[in-house]
């Protein structure tokens, strides 16, 4: 009988092994303290927090669904949230899977505290609408669901496209100026024709970025980062010289809204069934990319390429022309969420008019981990902030004798943090989309890993 001997793992496998799990519980654990400080904050917090009653409605009053909540005991069961999710991230080697359970329940909590503290602190108001900020949340989302679409098709293909931002600019500007001097900002059939020019501007200067990194095999960010300062000179040029001594700068007709019917006469969620054409298109996209990336033959050339274009190259794919493609086709996308910005939201264009959507679209990709249904989730996370900033400023939340860690209880006058007559201001309102941004690319999603041969150039078998 003969007997065969596993080999031990060489040491360097050992510690490959290590890595791979050690920054997963350090990351949870590093989350776990973080949440469990912020819920005994908040629970040393709940006794002082204004106890006027708070009324969250579903529709215009008074014949909606409302709830009343007690805005102390409301931040007090938010940090126990925070802190039983907190702990279960403390102690995540023994808890598994309840980790991820207790964590994601506790970042929800986020949400409904935010707005309890909000409302509670509100000099306007101490009632507000919940489905304007779901509406809002969908139709702020729809430009970054767009982008990240774009990005997803770059980089499935084994693309970096950071030149998102600059090709939705482009689309923005370039559609505006074909509407302001073709059709007067006027409506009827140019303010369509701009949307296809909006289009096919994405299209070409996505066409450019794949000229550069897959024929001569340019750095990608390099050549992203191209795209995005030729697309703010340009558009910028054309404002000053074009759009501006056109008269048409801004109060064009926009697109018009359209209504499912059925749908949108349906209480309480029937404004989501109420949009304008890209609104729609944005859900058609997500629900196409979905069927032709992972239904169809072209999506698993795509997605082949993205992982190992030589392997794939063996198969009879031609790596290069399935880059062009995709680069191309995610172009197009980009230039439809660049219409959305002049072309059905304001009517008009402005310098720098995308704000960074582009780069807020790649973290909701990197939120979705390069898969669309994810990465849309992802985008209307960053719509919902969008919307909630804006919320925020509506409630005018001012901030006149609030307290944290105050202990006058033990006969001493002393706060740790003590803010008397501050107001809110815009401006950090308007940032929220930012520190969203900021904290998923720190990594509290977890680990993405992206396709690849995700920015490694290409270059035919000899």
């Amino acid at each position: 009988m003969t007997t065969t001997t596993v080999p031990a793992p060489a040491p360097e496998q050992q510690a490959l092994a290590a890595q791979n799990v050690h920054p997963r519980r350090t990351r949870f654990v590093v989350i776990g303290w973080v949440y469990s400080i912020l819920g005994v904050l908040l629970m040393e917090l709940s006794g002082r927090v204004p106890s006027d009653d708070i009324t969250f409605t579903f529709g215009i009053p008074p014949d909606v669904p409302q709830i009343t909540l007690d805005p102390p005991g409301m931040v007090l069961l938010a940090g126990m949230v925070l802190l039983a999710g907190g702990i279960t991230g403390i102690f995540e080697h023994r808890l598994g899977n309840i980790t991820r359970v207790g964590l994601a329940v506790a970042t929800a909590a986020f949400v409904p505290l935010l707005l309890v503290l909000s409302l509670a602190y509100s000099t306007s108001s101490k009632q507000t609408n919940l489905i304007p900020i779901l509406v809002e949340s969908l139709r702020q989302g729809t430009p970054i669901a767009l982008g990240a679409l774009a990005g997803l098709w770059c980089e499935r293909s084994g693309v970096v496209n950071i030149g998102i931002e600059g090709m939705m600019l482009a689309a923005a500007g370039g559609g505006f100026v074909a509407y302001a001097v073709l059709g007067g900002a006027e409506g009827g059939f140019w303010l369509w024709a701009s949307v296809l020019i909006a289009v096919l501007i994405g299209g070409l200067m996505a066409l450019l970025h794949a000229v550069l990194c897959v024929t001569f095999r340019t750095d990608q960010i390099i050549s992203g980062v191209v795209i995005n300062l030729l697309a703010l000179g340009v558009t910028s040029y054309l404002r000053q010289q074009v759009i501006v001594p056109s008269g048409e700068g801004g109060g064009g007709i926009t697109l018009p809204t359209w209504n499912i019917p059925l749908l949108s006469d349906i209480p309480i969620i029937g404004p989501v069934f109420s949009g304008k054409p890209i609104y729609f298109a944005m859900f058609a996209l997500v629900a196409l990319t979905t069927w032709v990336l992972f239904r169809t033959p072209f999506g698993l050339r795509v997605r082949s390429v993205g992982e190992n274009p030589h392997a794939a190259e063996t198969l009879g794919v031609d790596p290069i022309r399935i880059r062009y493609l995709a680069v191309v086709i995610g172009g197009l996308i980009a230039g439809l969420g660049g219409a959305w910005f002049s072309l059905e939201t304001v009517g008009s264009f402005e310098d720098n008019m995308t704000n960074g959507t582009g780069f807020i679209a790649l973290a909701a990709l990197i939120f979705g981990k390069w898969r669309p249904w994810q990465s849309f989730g992802g985008a209307m996370l960053f719509g919902f902030a969008a919307a909630l900033g804006t919320r925020l400023q509506i409630l005018s939340v001012r901030l006149e004798d609030f307290r944290l860690l105050d202990l006058s209880r033990f006969g001493l006058d002393v706060s740790v943090v003590r803010i008397t007559g501050l107001e809110i201001p815009s401006q950090a309102l308007q940032a929220l989309p930012f520190a969203v941004t900021i904290v998923v690319l720190a990594g509290a999603i977890g680990r993405a890993i992206a396709p690849a041969a995700d920015g490694v150039p290409f270059e035919r078998s000899k």
